[in-house]
């Protein structure tokens, strides 16, 4: 499986003009080709080949006068920027004709010089990790990275973005083998909510940090003082960067925290179960702002990926299942109550069930009644499981190695 680790880099101010130069170039490549295709469609033309845009709007481009430039970055990065734009036509084309699962993706759109995220993203022609622990970057040099961890394998692709605050983030993918832990008896389901981040269905709480809830007054002051400056200054450039650290400040927490709970959760149990809530839908209610703070579907995101990497088995859990209204004890159901009750009485068997903690374990129970019914279809006619599906690297990064593993492969120096 693929996975995907992130690292902090530091160039240096040549360095910051040519990835700057290299990230415009990416995106002119983009825009032209996008252009050409849209062109294409809207006078009733055949789709245009990636192998035609190739050859007119990077080849022959830097023969021309306007877009000499072009040849000032490495060629690797235009590519990769063309095939970039091949898989979101072909994501949309997916999610059009119903191959793709989940929501429905939008077609490609252009890409502009005042988005917050810039980014590139090298093969392994044009980047390689050095002795001293920094990373060659074709035309741009070597840049300085902070290694948090050791890579287990070596990578074969490399991402490097620039966020709204100014911070450099080299991503690398790497292919690697499951990591599949020991085996343990226990299994629970997750009941996720707003007062407690998480219950599970074994009594545990798992309170809410409210990183941004936190962070609003810090947030208040920064927005005031940014509302002031003169549109266009030097002065409200600077206190955009401001207001766009402390948000970032923000979102690291929210992820550190996300890592260690999942982490933890996955190692605990062998099989986790959680609903499947319509986040969506309750970010446009007057709730708005405290789900979006939680962060549940990056959560269950991490939970996913994980439970493949070690080995574990999750399931999620229809969102029109009443985890709320059903008694755990004897499955009465109850009917629906609002949100301000957190405790209730079963009017059957008279037991006194805390909301949270009672959802969990339904959750869990429903989340073994889904695995008991599916494990029958998973077996082939020998009776063997089929092969796990193939898991592409996730767009957050990979977890820690467990204490008193070693790694096969790393990088060299560190």
């Amino acid at each position: 499986m693929q996975l995907r680790y992130n690292y902090r880099a530091y160039p240096d101010a040549a360095q910051r003009r040519a990835l700057a130069s290299a990230f415009g170039c990416a995106r002119v490549v983009w825009n032209d080709c996008l252009r050409d295709r849209k062109e294409a469609h809207a006078a009733g033309l055949p789709y245009v080949k990636s192998a035609e845009l190739s050859r007119l709007r990077i080849t022959q481009a830097k023969r021309t006068g306007e877009r000499a430039w072009l040849a000032d970055v490495s060629a690797v990065v235009l590519q990769q920027s063309l095939r970039d734009l091949d898989a979101a036509y072909k994501n949309f084309f997916d999610s059009v004709n119903g191959k793709r699962p989940g929501r429905k993706i939008g077609p490609a759109r252009y890409k502009s010089k005042k988005d917050t995220r810039q980014s590139i993203r090298l093969n392994t022609n044009a980047f390689s990790l050095q002795e001293d622990g920094t990373v060659y970057v074709a035309k741009v040099g070597n840049l300085k990275i902070k290694w948090s961890r050791r890579l287990p394998a070596a990578p074969t692709s490399l991402t490097v973005t620039k966020d709204s605050s100014g911070r450099y983030f080299l991503s690398f993918v790497v292919d690697t083998a499951p990591d599949i832990l020991p085996q343990v008896e226990s299994e629970c389901g997750i009941d996720l909510g707003l007062s407690a981040f998480a219950v599970l269905s074994d009594g545990q709480k798992i309170d809410s940090p409210r990183f941004l809830r936190r962070a609003e007054k810090e947030l208040k002051r920064l927005q005031r003082e940014l509302s002031r400056k003169v549109k266009g200054s030097k002065n409200r450039a600077k206190a955009r960067i401001k207001v766009a650290r402390q948000h970032a400040k923000v979102t690291d927490r929210r992820r550190d925290f996300h890592h260690k709970a999942s982490t933890q959760i996955i190692r605990d149990n062998q099989a986790v179960y959680v609903e499947d809530l319509a986040v969506s839908g309750l970010g446009r209610t007057r709730l708005a702002k405290s789900v979006h703070d939680a962060g549940w579907s990056a959560f269950v995101r991490m939970l996913e990926y994980k439970a493949t990497l070690h080995g574990r088995t999750f399931t999620k859990v229809g969102r029109a299942f009443p985890s709320s209204q059903v008694c755990s004890a004897c499955g009465y159901r109850d009917g629906p109550k609002p949100l301000h009750v957190r405790q209730w009485t079963c009017g059957e068997c008279h037991t006194v069930h805390d909301r949270d903690h009672n959802a969990a374990r339904n959750v869990l129970c429903e989340g073994r009644r889904i695995v008991a019914a599916g494990r029958a279809e998973t077996l082939n006619a020998c009776g063997a499981p089929v092969r796990r599906a193939h898991v592409p690297a996730q767009r957050g990064e990979a977890g820690s190695p467990r204490k008193g593993h070693t790694t096969q492969a790393g990088i060299p120096g560190l």
